[in-house]
């Protein structure tokens, strides 16, 4: 189906409202968070309890929903590099949101981060060729291949946290970034054209619904391990440049053309790398009840 004219606009308004709201949801969670003892994925039903029970974190789980719903509405207006790329571009919000409301100290150093992680990930959508539609095509074969490597990737970075003593938190992060990557490419697909088979359907369904458990999970560890800005905005880094990623290796995102082109896009992954770096605050040591993502037995 041909979409209407201006949709591709209305899908990248639609995400930019969805990263304010996203921020100002994930923020009012990181409050929330705060107020209960660690989660635990042995325990799912007593941390689910006990995390319904602060006021924060029930406002901000509500905001959420209402984002991810704006966020859904926005993939399957626009393609999914300048959906996530809208969605990059709102990142200062959460510096703004989480300074003048929510009263964090901010460094400059994050400050500058969160520039230079939305500059790198808009340059990346603005190097490539005009788009045309939401660009939901996919070959089925394409789209499990990068589903699959997703989470070999989160697998290995939960092995990684398993063993690490530092950034565990960070470390948290980025698997929570990585999951919802997973989840975002997964509802794309079901919004898009590629025809997966009846027999992968419900299967695939189910899996939206466990990775998502699994990133809520992962996010909430992270946010309770460490601070607002390093931990929304690696998730959102990542989850972002990820997507991204997505667009242009299964739905058929065109990428750039060219010595300047190419090398434009060389310079916005940099300065995604840079943002990932620098979104760590620079003080000594890092969360002070480190502990495993799935708690050993007594």
């Amino acid at each position: 189906m041909t979409p209407a004219v201006g949709s591709v606009e209305v899908g990248i308004a639609l995400a930019l409202l969805g990263a304010v709201m996203a921020n100002l949801a994930s923020l009012l969670k990181h409050r929330g968070c705060q107020q209960v003892p660690p989660v635990r994925l042995q325990a799912p039903l007593q941390s689910a309890r006990r995390l319904a029970a602060s006021p924060w974190f029930a406002a901000g789980w509500g905001t959420a929903a209402v984002a991810w719903l704006v966020h859904v509405a926005a993939l399957s207006m626009a393609p999914i590099s300048l959906v996530q790329a809208a969605l990059a571009g709102g990142a200062v919000s959460l510096a703004v949101l989480s300074q003048r409301l929510f009263g964090h100290s901010v460094e400059p150093r994050q400050w500058l981060a969160l520039l230079l992680g939305g500059i790198g990930l808009v340059l990346l959508a603005l190097t490539l060729p005009s788009f045309h539609g939401s660009h939901s095509q996919f070959a089925p074969a394409a789209i499990l291949g990068f589903e699959g490597g997703l989470g070999l990737l989160a697998l290995a970075l939960t092995i990684g946290y398993q063993r690490s003593t530092i950034r565990r938190g960070a470390l948290l992060a980025v698997i929570a970034g990585t999951l919802f990557a997973f989840g975002g490419v997964a509802i794309k697909a079901l919004t898009g054209e590629g025809d997966l088979p009846l027999a992968v359907l419900a299967p695939w369904i189910a899996l939206i619904v466990a990775c998502g458990a699994l990133a809520q999970y992962s996010a909430v560890a992270a946010l309770q391990r460490g601070g607002a800005i390093e931990t929304i905005g690696l998730m959102g880094l990542v989850a972002s440049a990820a997507q991204i990623l997505s667009g242009i290796l299964v739905f058929g995102d065109p990428m750039a053309s060219g010595a300047v082109g190419i090398g434009l896009q060389a310079t916005a992954f940099a300065l995604v790398c840079a943002s990932a770096l620098l979104l760590p605050p620079s003080r000594a040591g890092e969360e002070q009840r480190p502990q495993p993502l799935i708690a050993r037995p007594a």
